[in-house]
């Protein structure tokens, strides 16, 4: 069986993590979609918020499970029988940095690392900016899945009546 994981932060998810998903859904027999718990970051939503939200999300996609991780992906992969990563790129930047993690990886585990370029309709979308465009206002329903940008609405107004 052939597995792939795409890990990341998902806080929240995009239409541009959805779009790698469902490509990466087409190539492999299983998509893991591995949700990173980082205790050093405060995230907007919890780590079970954001698993919800991309099972929702991909709830159609009968082939991509959503799990999370703590620690080395490498050794998650090693974990749970996956030897391949998908990651999107958006930019220059994106390639400078994912290339050096890409080669660390293999080098460390012998796991091989899918680049796959982003739906330039996507290129310039990131959850940082997602949050911000909401909190202030914006209009981003083109940019992320519908239940994403409800949660997202009742989140902001959640945290603007706490304080």
């Amino acid at each position: 069986m052939r597995r792939v994981v795409c890990p990341g932060s998902y806080d929240p998810v995009t239409n541009g993590h959805l779009d790698i998903i469902e490509r990466a859904s087409k190539l492999f027999d299983e998509v893991w979609v591995a949700v990173l718990i980082n205790p050093n970051k405060k995230g907007m939503f919890s780590i079970e918020e954001r698993m919800e939200m991309i099972r929702e999300i991909t709830g159609g996609l009968p082939n991509v499970r959503v799990d999370s991780w703590r620690g080395l992906l490498v050794d998650y992969c090693k974990n749970n029988g996956i030897m391949a990563i998908a990651k999107g790129l958006r930019s220059v930047s994106d390639f400078d940095y994912e290339l050096q993690m890409a080669q660390m990886n293999r080098e460390l585990s012998g796991v091989e690392t899918l680049l796959m370029s982003n739906n330039p309709a996507y290129g310039f979308v990131s959850s940082s900016l997602i949050k911000e465009i909401v909190k202030y206002g914006g209009d981003v329903k083109n940019l992320v899945p519908g239940a994403v940008l409800e949660r997202l609405k009742a989140k902001l107004a959640a945290s603007n009546s706490d304080g």
